[in-house]
């Protein structure tokens, strides 16, 4: 007999059915071997362990469709506000490769970014990463589930002036990348853990080749396996593509093939509808909806540039399906949903449509259906135990009306108490069990030092760190 976990008397449940989410009160949820086995009011099956769900909010895992963690963490404090105030402030081409650890650092680096992942509750997250030694095992022994989204690109870019875009091509280095991203996402196919799955993702619309996208079709359908791409990231992105194309970067991948249900675009906000853009044409929406492709919304990093998804609800209306993603820090989920529905309001300009039901709905059953699964992001018989627990006597979530509401305006993941990923524990009390968050965290203060010491030969200014990353405050003696 499998051993069976029931939750009793959980105060609110987060329950999902062809509607959508609701909440159920006084209910029981009992899961075994992995899977969720019953949602209501009393369950009176075999018991191996009970919980007391009293005084708890049980909501679904979240699902992080877009995410750097084994690269986030470096960034911290560097980037966050910088800007390229002549290439329509973008950072990606005057700072892409300047900022980059050595080996030795990024399995800290990855550890300390799950951390704060599970514990702000995100169960499954899509890794957009170059494979290196360790990722894969530390991945899986995280707990998490993750989706190994292994990267690579025919051309890098840069700018030696801070104006103008240059892109270095090297399409025997974009075959080789694209090799070993094949054999790592089929090693995450077969990795023992059982939580690990494989995504192919060529790095940028306009930093790879028509052939490699080509084969990145292929290669997917015969694995039946999602993809995923930065795509309509950018101003300097979108007339880079209509002046090689004469088409926008979602058009030229829908004609390649590349858009159908389980692709994935990253960002996707300088769409032929952008209202920056003043394009005539108006048909990429049209064609996301046609094709069954998901837009990875990051709202947070686009809100720190000054930009909006036009518009979250919109879109949405439109029939595009949308997921959340964390492309930069804060590595926080529950703040993402805010900044969904937040930045969906000022894009709409009027609260009204991008609703928290809303974001939540595109964090969860969003990220679920761009992946291709009907067992995550939902609790439902037969969904997946990824499940989060939220302390509702914590003094952020009082008053608890509408805790849902309450946890993302206002406590953020502050009272996440304990996280389920495959009915294994991963959180307990507010910490992560597989490793020391703490000291993976501390690690990184060396691995930084290192970065910002090499800036001035990566940097076209040849300026030191501190010059090129100024902190937020002047230092005085």
């Amino acid at each position: 007999m499998n051993e069976t976990t029931c939750i009793r008397h959980i105060d609110f449940l987060i329950a999902a059915d062809a509607a959508g989410h609701h909440y159920l009160r006084d209910a029981d949820l009992a899961f075994a071997d992995g899977a969720i086995t019953f949602v209501g009011r009393h369950y009176d099956g075999p018991v191996t362990t009970e919980v007391d769900g009293r005084h708890m909010m049980v909501m679904p895992g979240m699902v992080n469709i877009h995410c750097h963690p084994s690269s986030t963490f470096e960034l911290k404090g560097i980037r966050d506000e910088l800007s390229s105030p002549k290439m329509f402030g973008t950072v990606l081409f005057e700072y892409t490769g300047v900022v980059s650890m050595d080996d030795e650092y990024r399995v800290a680096g990855l550890q300390a970014s799950l951390a704060e992942l599970l514990k702000s509750g995100c169960t499954t997250v899509v890794d957009f990463e170059f494979p290196f030694d360790g990722w894969l095992d530390t991945l899986a022994d995280s707990g998490i589930r993750a989706y190994a989204g292994a990267t690579f690109q025919s051309a890098s870019f840069r700018t030696s002036n801070g104006h103008e875009t240059r892109y270095d091509w090297d399409e025997e280095s974009g075959r080789q990348q694209f090799r070993q991203a094949i054999a790592a996402v089929d090693a995450a196919e077969r990795h023992e853990s059982g939580r690990l799955k494989g995504m192919i993702c060529p790095g940028q619309a306009d930093s790879v080749t028509e052939e490699l996208i080509r084969e990145t079709v292929a290669a997917a359908a015969d694995r039946n396996m999602p993809v995923q791409v930065h795509a309509g990231q950018s101003i300097v992105e979108f007339a880079e593509m209509m002046r090689r194309h004469g088409k926008s970067p979602v058009q030229w991948l829908n004609d390649l093939g590349f858009l159908r249900p389980g692709s994935i675009l990253a960002h996707c906000l300088f769409t032929d509808d952008n209202p920056r853009l003043f394009w005539p044409e108006k048909r990429d929406i049209g064609i996301l909806a046609e094709t069954g492709a998901t837009i990875a919304h990051c709202p947070v990093v686009q809100a720190r540039a000054g930009r909006v998804l036009h518009s979250f609800s919109s879109h949405r209306k439109r029939g595009v399906n949308i997921g959340v993603g964390i492309d930069a820090n804060p590595l926080n989920m529950v703040d993402e949903v805010r900044n969904v529905a937040q930045m969906g309001c000022v894009a709409d300009g009027y609260r009204g449509d991008a609703t928290v039901a809303d974001a939540f709905s595109a964090a969860t059953l969003g990220g679920a259906k761009a992946l291709q699964r009907d067992d995550l992001g939902r609790i439902a018989v037969g969904a997946r135990a990824d499940l989060v627990l939220v302390d509702l006597t914590h003094p952020l979530m009082q008053p608890r009306r509408d805790p849902l509401r309450t946890l993302v305006f206002s406590a953020l993941e502050r009272p996440i108490r304990h996280v389920y990923v495959d009915g294994r524990q991963v959180v307990r009390d507010g910490e992560v069990t597989a490793f020391d968050h703490g000291a993976a965290a501390a690690k990184m203060n060396a691995g930084q030092e290192q970065v910002l010491a090499r800036v001035a030969q990566r940097h076209w200014s040849g300026g030191s760190g501190d010059q090129v990353f100024p902190r937020a405050l002047a230092t005085r003696q």
